[in-house]
């Protein structure tokens, strides 16, 4: 399993909206990047990812889970253009905020902290463990 991070900007796509999808899920469209449409390709069904809030409150909310793996994007006629579909899996007890993952040593390698504009992004086991233990998980 890997894992990755999908931001959106909560008053376009919000946490709390994702919840509402369920089970099913949403797909994650509108991704126009190159690096951020090769990474949804890489992802498997099961891989989990954060849920991070940018622009308003730049902090990682929630976990969620690729529920679909990549198929063209329905937000668009461009078959350059594909996306995953994921659901939500659960919150984090305590947000971690850009903030704090650029105080976190730890942290200091994460493409969040050294490229904060990339919209889908890997993060590595370390990574991944060091956020669930500052969120409290």
């Amino acid at each position: 399993m890997a894992y990755w991070l999908f931001k959106s900007e909560p008053d376009a796509w919000s946490w709390d909206q994702q919840v509402a999808k369920g089970d099913a899920g949403e797909e994650w469209t509108g991704v126009r990047n190159y690096q951020a449409r090769n990474n949804m390709r890489a992802m498997k069904l099961g891989d989990k990812g954060f849920f991070y809030h940018s622009n308003i409150g730049k902090e990682i909310v929630g976990i969620v889970e690729v529920s679909a793996e990549c198929h063209p994007d329905s937000s668009t006629d461009d078959p350059r253009w594909e996306c995953v579909d994921i659901r939500a899996i659960r919150p984090l007890p305590r947000a971690i905020t850009l903030e704090e993952a650029k105080a976190e040593p730890r942290l200091a390698d994460m493409a969040l902290v050294k490229n904060t504009r990339l919209s889908v992004q890997p993060v590595t086991d370390a990574e991944w463990k060091v956020i669930c233990e500052l969120a409290g998980l």
